[in-house]
C-alpha cells in the first residue's frame, strides 16, 4: 500500500481508474417546503495514500457528499443518482448489507463532535474493539488488545486503563482520538474527516493533524477532509475541491487554489480571513449576502447574487448560463483567463498581503 506523498502544485490524476471516484453526484431530499437540492452534479477523485480537502460554507453539501458515501441516509426520503465507486465497487446502487461490510472496513468516518458520535452507555475500549470483532471474526480478548494497540496509537495515555473508560471521562482531544482509533481500527483505504478539529482548541487541533498525517504515512489510506478551515486545508491537503450551492465551483493541487485561486467565491473565502501581521485597524472583507437556499437554487451560475464581478462577464449569462467546471485544474466561472488573472491580482492579492 503506498504511502502519502505531498507534491506542491502537482493536482492528483483524475479519471474512471481512480481508487476512489464520484461522478455527477446528484442528492436531493424530500421535505414539506418541497425538495432540497443538496448537492447538484459533482464529481472528483481520490488516489491512494492522497488527502483531498473540500471546503465550503455551511450548506454547501460538503457533509452530505460524504455521509451519502457511506449510505447514512433516509432512503424513503433521499434521491441519489450518479456513480460513487471504491476500489471498483459501485456504492450508489449497493445493498444495506453490502454497505455494512464496507463501513468501518474498508471506509471510515471521523465524526465532527464525537460526544454525540460516541455511545454514553458502552466504554471507549468496547466501541473500538466491536468493528474489529464484526469485520475479522477477532475474539473479545483479540478484539480488546486491537483497542489498546489503537489508544497508544493515537497518543491516549495509560491506554490498558483508560479502555475501560466512558466518553464522558475522556477529554475532548482524547474523545477525538478515540474517534480516530475506532474509525482506523480496521485499516480501511478511505477515511473521511468531517471538521474533526472544529471544537478544539489549537495545540489539540495541530497534535490530531499531525496525528492524521503520520497514521495516513502508515496506512498508505485515502483521506477525504471536510472544513472550512483554510488553515487547516493548507497544511493537511494535497488536492482542494471548492463547493458552493451543491457544486463544486474549483479544483486543484492545495497550492495552486491558495496562492492563485480562480474563482470569485475562493476569493471571497481567502480575502474573509483574518491574516497574520496584518494591520489590525484594516476590516475583513465578507462575502457579501448568504448562502442560497436549495429549496430554489440561482439559476446559471450559483454565486452570481453574490459576485461582484458579474458585470466583467456582461448581458445575463452568469444568471442564465451555468459555467461547467473542466478537467484538472479548473474553475466553474464565466470571466476570461485574463480576466481572472488580472482581477486577481489588481482587487484581491492586496487584500490577502
Amino acid at each position: 500500500m503506498s504511502t502519502s506523498t505531498r507534491t506542491e502544485g502537482a493536482a492528483a490524476p483524475t479519471g474512471p481508474d481512480s481508487f476512489f471516484s464520484v461522478r455527477d453526484l446528484r442528492v436531493r431530499f424530500s421535505t414539506e417546503d418541497g425538495v432540497v437540492k443538496a448537492v447538484d452534479g459533482l464529481s472528483f477523485d481520490v488516489e491512494r495514500g492522497r488527502t483531498l480537502g473540500i471546503v465550503g460554507e455551511s450548506g454547501s453539501g460538503k457533509s452530505v457528499t460524504n455521509l451519502t458515501v457511506l449510505g447514512l441516509h433516509n432512503p424513503k426520503t433521499t434521491t441519489v443518482d450518479g456513480e460513487i465507486v471504491l476500489d471498483g465497487k459501485e456504492l450508489v446502487t449497493a445493498t444495506e448489507k453490502e454497505l455494512e461490510k464496507l463501513r468501518g472496513n474498508k471506509v471510515a468516518m471521523i465524526f465532527q463532535d464525537p460526544l454525540t458520535a460516541l455511545s454514553p452507555y458502552y466504554t471507549v475500549g468496547r466501541q473500538i474493539a466491536e468493528p474489529y470483532m464484526k469485520h475479522t471474526g477477532a475474539s473479545k480478548k483479540e478484539a480488546r488488545a486491537r483497542a489498546i494497540e489503537m489508544l497508544t496509537k493515537v497518543g491516549i495515555p495509560q491506554p490498558k486503563v483508560r479502555v475501560d473508560d466512558y466518553p464522558h471521562q475522556f477529554s475532548g482531544g482524547m474523545r477525538q482520538r478515540a474517534m480516530i482509533a475506532m474509525a482506523l481500527v480496521c485499516d480501511p483505504d478511505l477515511l473521511i474527516a468531517d471538521e474533526p478539529t472544529t471544537a478544539l482548541d489549537v495545540t489539540v487541533q495541530a497534535q490530531i493533524l499531525d496525528l492524521l498525517k503520520d497514521l495516513q504515512q502508515e496506512f498508505g489510506s485515502a483521506i477525504v477532509f471536510i472544513t472550512h478551515d483554510l488553515g487547516v486545508i493548507s497544511d493537511m491537503a494535497d488536492d482542494l475541491l471548492v463547493m458552493y450551492a451543491g457544486r463544486a465551483v474549483e479544483r486543484g493541487s492545495a497550492a495552486e487554489v491558495l496562492r492563485s485561486p480562480r474563482h470569485p467565491y475562493t476569493w471571497g473565502l481567502l480575502s474573509s480571513m483574518p491574516r497574520l501581521g496584518g494591520s489590525l485597524d484594516q476590516p475583513l472583507s465578507p462575502i457579501p449576502g448568504s448562502p442560497p437556499s436549495m429549496l430554489n437554487p440561482p439559476s446559471g451560475c450559483p454565486f452570481h447574487p453574490r459576485c461582484a464581478f458579474t458585470d466583467e462577464v456582461g448581458g445575463d449569462r452568469c444568471a442564465t448560463e451555468r459555467p461547467p467546471l473542466g478537467e484538472g485544474r479548473a474553475a466553474a466561472c464565466h470571466l476570461t483567463a485574463e480576466q481572472k488573472q488580472t482581477l486577481f491580482i489588481d482587487k484581491i492579492q492586496p487584500r490577502l498581503r
